[in-house]
């Protein structure tokens, strides 16, 4: 296989110089736009690098050796030990923003690129990288052997191949102790051990969410954001778990997308407790559509009665009349306003066959002028 061939693979996208500057073409939510690629001296600013690797790992790098390295170059970066493969997504000013962003502790956390990768290198790559699937199976075997309550959701070699890592969930804290010795000895490797959460679990695997599309934290999200049960309720969705619940088992992510939106919207009408008075009976607030303005009232406070649909500035103005003293005739307001405000049916005096009339009209006509 030549290098250009395995630049494509690994990057899922072009080769080096065939995307646009800004642009990357990297797999899942890491590729950041470059929005400063078209500033002169912009990958002069920083030697720092951003450099993605399976899946939602990315780690930042120093160029010390000055390479000419741009979106989508394949590198050698160092490792503890030896060295792992990645691909480049961010070059320039904004790698210093995202290295805020990923609070290192301290500058030595921050490790060397060595090279653009050699065919080489990349042979081992993905030789390494096609022991995953089956190191991962063998794995979640030897855990459950061992007795332990925690499942082995992916593995990811580094590039030489010298070390694993294993992602798992548990429920509760685990020794794993006895089960590294295990894998060292069947895999030959360093193991390293890394905990995630179901949303990460759900965001490695992939999947197609009850919209059709796509994960959100397959494709974009990269930071995960807690989601309770009082977004459901501002929201005004049935509190059924099932249709609340993502691929993951936990509450949507997408339910903080529009919860703000109905937060402002909801300011802009009556609080539920607000009874309207009129001259025909009391109305209680029963349904609301937030995004609409649109309230139902019905005259049992736990049932729907008589209900009426007004809206929000229809209800204010009643509240405002009833706070003076004043009881009007009815929700709606005035009568006369609300006809001249009904649909009118144009055609409803028109004769369903007057078309017809006129054609008979014409061949009367025709044979008039025939004769």
């Amino acid at each position: 296989m030549e290098l250009k061939d395995m630049h494509f693979k690994i990057a899922s996208g072009c080769g080096r110089g065939l995307c646009r500057r800004g642009i990357g073409r990297q797999d899942k939510q890491l590729n950041t736009y470059d929005y400063l690629a078209d500033v002169p001296g912009n990958n002069e600013s920083t030697d720092l690098v951003e450099v993605q690797f399976k899946n939602t790992r990315k780690a930042y790098y120093h160029n010390v050796y000055h390479l000419d390295l741009k979106k989508d170059d394949v590198v050698a970066v160092e490792a503890s030990p030896g060295h792992d493969i990645g691909v480049v997504t961010l070059t320039g000013a904004l790698v210093k923003l995202q290295v805020k962003r990923a609070h290192l502790r301290s500058e030595d956390e921050i490790k060397r690129i060595y090279r653009l990768a050699r065919p080489v290198d990349m042979e081992k790559y993905y030789e390494a990288k096609s022991r995953e699937h089956d190191t991962m199976i063998r794995s979640r075997q030897i855990a459950k052997e061992l007795g332990l309550q925690m499942k082995i959701g992916d593995v990811e070699y580094q590039g030489d191949g010298n070390k694993a890592i294993f992602y798992y969930i548990a429920d509760e804290r685990v020794d794993f102790r006895q089960l590294i010795r295990v894998l060292a000895d069947t895999f030959r490797v360093r193991i390293e051990m890394k905990q995630i959460g179901a949303r990460q679990e759900a965001g490695r695997i992939g999947g197609t969410g009850p919209c059709g599309r796509e994960l959100c934290c397959t494709t974009w999200m990269k930071h995960f954001v807690s989601v309770g049960t009082n977004v459901a309720r501002i929201q005004d969705l049935s509190p059924n778990p099932q249709k609340l619940a993502g691929m993951c088992a936990k509450l949507k992510c997408c339910l903080n997308y529009e919860t703000d939106t109905y937060i402002e919207a909801a300011r802009k009408l009556p609080s539920r407790d607000i009874v309207l008075q009129t001259e025909e009976a009391d109305f209680y607030l029963v349904k609301t559509d937030t995004l609409a303005g649109l309230l139902t009232y019905s005259t049992e406070r736990r049932a729907f009665v008589n209900i009426q649909t007004i809206t929000a500035q229809q209800a204010w103005k009643v509240i405002a009349q009833n706070r003076e003293g004043v009881k009007p005739t009815s929700l709606q307001g005035d009568e006369e306003r609300g006809a001249d405000d009904k649909p009118v049916d144009l055609l409803a005096n028109e004769s369903i066959t007057r078309f017809d009339t006129k054609k008979k009209k014409k061949k009367k006509n025709k044979k008039a002028k025939k004769q």
